[in-house]
């Protein structure tokens, strides 16, 4: 086979091999996650599809994010490097999980807990923007009625000096946030706001970025969003009956295995690569 007949069947071969990469480290990571079961809760109190259509909105904008973020790293630095630093952090991810794993007992005590402290997150940011209510700085929500009779809640009535004006970009942000509501669902919203604060810095954030640092942007990017397509559908349909029968334990070490292959496979890509750096002609092509 010739030069030219091989480069295709190569480019295939690395399409394939980087949307598996991306759909399948998705749901080893997601499924019985925070994000899993925040979406599983709001599903129980609002009606599933503008839940869905909320948290899978968040992920998609995360998804393309980190997808473009990954992107830019080979126009920085040469292709061998990220590979060589992705493979490090996927072992690196994969021995956490594994040491996590290994801990974890082996029912789903770990996932209920997970789940109580989403509901509790919840809780607070229902408090927070509905007006019923405060969050305290120990996370306790206290109620409206507490408040306004000058209870722990009212500011005020323990002498507390008025806000600075460095408080001035939070309110910009509720206010974002309030016209959203306004425009597109008080639902919705706290669906795709939940779910985006809860990825941001996740280590499937991390892990997407490197994957699309090693291959097709588009494909690593397809990959992610079908994967998190499936998980948040899971999640909203019987996302909680599904967290009382999984064993986090188990997901987790399958995830440190899979994590770990990667961390194999990208070293072994690293060490075959040999093509020259030029970043001016790597820009010309993106």
């Amino acid at each position: 086979m010739s030069a030219q007949d091989g480069l295709p069947l190569e480019a295939e071969e690395g399409t394939v091999h980087g949307f598996v990469q991306a759909f399948s480290m998705i749901i080893v990571s997601e499924i019985g996650d925070k994000t899993f079961l925040i979406a599983a809760i709001l599903a129980m109190r609002h009606p599933r599809l503008i839940v869905f259509a909320g948290a899978l909105g968040s992920l998609v904008v995360m998804s393309i994010l980190s997808a473009a973020m990954g992107h830019i790293l080979p126009a920085l630095i040469p292709k061998r490097w990220t590979q060589l630093a992705a493979g490090v952090l996927f072992l690196i991810f994969g021995a956490k999980l594994f040491l996590e794993g290994k801990d974890m007992p082996s029912g789903n005590e770990k996932v209920l807990e997970e789940m109580r402290e989403a509901e509790e997150e919840i809780n607070e940011d229902v408090a927070g923007h509905d007006g019923t209510g405060r969050v305290s700085a120990n996370g306790d929500v206290i109620p409206l009625e507490e408040i306004e009779a000058g209870g722990p809640g009212n500011g005020h009535a323990r002498g507390e000096k008025p806000k600075s004006p460095s408080s001035s970009l939070k309110g910009m942000l509720e206010g974002t946030r309030n016209l959203c509501s306004f425009l597109l669902g008080p639902v919705f919203v706290q669906g795709f706001v939940l779910t985006f604060l809860g990825e941001w810095g996740d280590r499937s954030q991390i892990a997407t970025i490197m994957l699309a640092a090693a291959h097709n942007v588009y494909v690593v990017a397809i990959g992610t969003i079908i994967g998190h397509t499936c998980c948040t559908a899971l999640a909203v349909i019987s996302g909680r009956y599904i967290s009382t029968k999984i064993s986090a334990k188990h997901v987790t070490l399958g995830g440190s295995a899979l994590f770990l292959c990667f961390g194999l496979v990208y070293l072994y890509e690293a060490s075959q690569t040999t093509v020259d750096f030029d970043p001016h002609e790597h820009i010309l092509k993106g």
